[in-house]
């Protein structure tokens, strides 16, 4: 039996309490599971599961820019399938699902026969946000006139896509990118902020206070990872690099 993520509890008793959840809509959405031919006459359209699926996407949804546009595409199940007949069936998320690209809703059988099964959906998030104009090679140093505002689908890949273009801007493409084609965080070169031998800026912060002093960089600064710096007085410290120069270390 999988588990049931209770956060969506109250969606997926709307769901449930639908007549997609009876047996009519296993005979629609599961298709073979010898239901009577009676029953399958008087189908619910996918176009309900749809609806829920939006519904439980925006619920799950983390960021998602204001007026983004959701579009469920359901899948259908293996039709080798052979399950027995169901008067109930329930939507459930399966724990730590989210519902984003291609994912899975649960259906679990909870009257007439004990079976549960992943329905296939792919949630779509379109809004607007940055891609590129042109083919652009790997390598590329960007600049305004490589980009474009337009409407992409945010859950196409994992990677976060570029809203701001001033975050993209200056940056060098780690893989080569087509006409049109969204802007995202993996796509761009993590920034080298210093090298190894630089004299660097040490930023030591505590609670309510921030020590500046000189060092020298051990190793290079790459953006957001940590970097071995020498201070003046000898002492070896490991910091974040986050600037031109500059690392942070955490008191």
């Amino acid at each position: 039996m999988h588990a049931v993520n209770e956060s969506f509890h109250p969606l997926l008793r709307h769901v449930a309490r639908m007549r997609g959840a009876r047996l009519r809509a296993g005979c629609a959405v599961l298709g073979a599971l010898g239901c009577a031919p009676a029953l399958a006459q008087d189908p619910v359209s996918a176009d309900a599961w749809r609806e829920q699926v939006q519904q439980l996407a925006r619920q799950a949804g983390t960021g998602m820019p204001a007026g983004a546009r959701i579009e469920v595409e359901v899948g259908t199940l293996d039709p080798r399938l052979k399950l027995a007949p169901c008067a109930r069936i329930k939507p459930y998320l399966p724990t730590g699902t989210r519902l984003w690209g291609r994912a899975q809703v649960g259906l679990r059988c909870t009257e007439g026969a004990r079976w549960s099964v992943y329905l296939p959906v792919t949630v779509k998030v379109h809004a607007k946000a940055w891609s590129v104009n042109q083919a652009l090679a790997v390598g590329t140093v960007l600049s305004a006139a490589h980009l474009q505002a337009a409407e992409v689908d945010l859950a196409a890949e994992r990677s976060p896509v570029v809203m701001q273009p001033e975050k993209a801007i200056g940056r060098t493409l780690a893989r080569t990118l087509v006409p049109g084609q969204a802007l995202r965080e993996a796509d761009l070169r993590a920034r080298q902020w210093f090298a190894a031998g630089d004299p660097v800026r040490v930023l030591s912060v505590g609670r309510g206070f921030s020590i500046s002093a000189e060092g020298q960089a051990l190793s290079p600064g790459i953006d957001g990872q940590s970097a071995k710096v020498r201070t003046e007085g000898g002492r070896v410290v490991m910091g974040r690099a986050t600037a031109l120069r500059q690392v942070e270390v955490a008191l």
